[in-house]
């Protein structure tokens, strides 16, 4: 009985010894600030690991913050640029807790760092926007892109003036960038607009170009067309000078059968079956036809004229 009691009031002990070390002692993880509250009101932060001690609740307290690296997406917010158009922009900034006392003293919470955020985002994109055309933030001419250095303006603007709150802003970027819907059919009718003007001035300069190229093929065709004619017109002169010198040669050996083949090739010029041709007697082509004139003049279809 004696036994039993003893082990009651130890296992009482043992469970009170647990909550105690529960209530005073208390781990810091690698992922996170602890801010030990007395009272409500922040005491010391703990940022490094490990275990530590604090006086048991509700005398101190633990806060717990995450030190890592935060991404938030607030929700879309409508701008007007330099050249007065309207877009529409999805931004996300990245951010964490530096000072996690002064981070509970001016915003608390996550949900409270949120919304400041978003304050002081919105307020610093509205005034860069302000500060650009439209066209210097979005273009396919990478020398003409301004929109990542407007972002990094931004950032460091945004993170000056996180600072008293506790919080550090590393980067700020744009996930969308686009156009409101009641904007965007005007919006594309213009642009599909400017790239008809751009094809037609291509299609223009095009034109011009083929009518140089037309131009200059047809005046080397009339070149090429005129050394070939005068080539041509030297090869003619040739070959009749040639003939020539062969007639002449012809004559010099033969100048009866000259004559003679000479009168033939007339007679196939202009004698065939339906031919009708009156000579005199004493024509030159009719004196190869000897006695049988009259027959061959009656069988090649001529009529002599006594």
């Amino acid at each position: 009985m004696k036994t039993t009691k003893m082990m009651v009031i130890a296992a009482s002990f043992l469970v009170a010894g647990f909550f105690a070390v529960n209530l005073i002692f208390f781990q810091v993880d690698q992922t996170e600030y602890v801010v030990v509250t007395e009272f409500g009101k922040p005491v010391r932060a703990i940022k490094e690991p490990g275990l530590y001690w604090k006086l048991p609740d509700p005398v101190q307290s633990v806060r717990r913050y995450d030190n890592r690296m935060m991404v938030y997406l607030p929700n879309q917010t409508e701008f007007l640029t330099k050249d007065k158009k309207n877009i529409v922009t999805e931004s996300y900034p990245v951010w964490n807790i530096k000072d996690p006392v002064l981070f509970m003293k001016t915003v608390r919470d996550t949900a409270g760092a949120r919304d400041r955020l978003t304050d002081i985002i919105s307020s610093e994109l509205g005034v860069a926007f302000g500060q650009y055309e439209l066209s210097s933030l979005i273009t396919t001419e990478e020398t003409g892109m301004k929109l990542p250095e407007m972002m990094n303006r931004v950032t460091q603007v945004t993170n000056e003036k996180v600072e008293p709150y506790g919080m550090a802003v590393v980067d700020v970027r744009v996930k969308v960038l686009n156009f409101p819907e009641k904007n965007k059919l005007s919006v594309f009718q213009r642009m599909r607009a400017e790239r008809e003007q751009i094809a037609r001035k291509y299609r223009s300069e095009g034109a011009e170009e083929a009518s140089k190229i037309r131009a200059e093929t047809d005046k080397e065709m009339q070149v090429l067309l005129s050394q070939a004619r005068e080539k041509a017109e030297i090869t003619k002169g040739e070959g009749d000078a040639q003939a020539i010198r062969i007639y002449a040669s012809a004559y010099q050996k033969g100048p009866e059968f000259y004559e003679f083949t000479r009168s033939l090739e007339a007679y196939e010029k202009f004698i065939d079956e339906k031919t009708t041709t009156i000579l005199p007697s004493e024509s030159s082509i009719l004196k190869y036809f000897g006695n049988n004139a009259s027959t061959i003049i009656a069988e090649g279809g001529l009529s002599q004229n006594e």
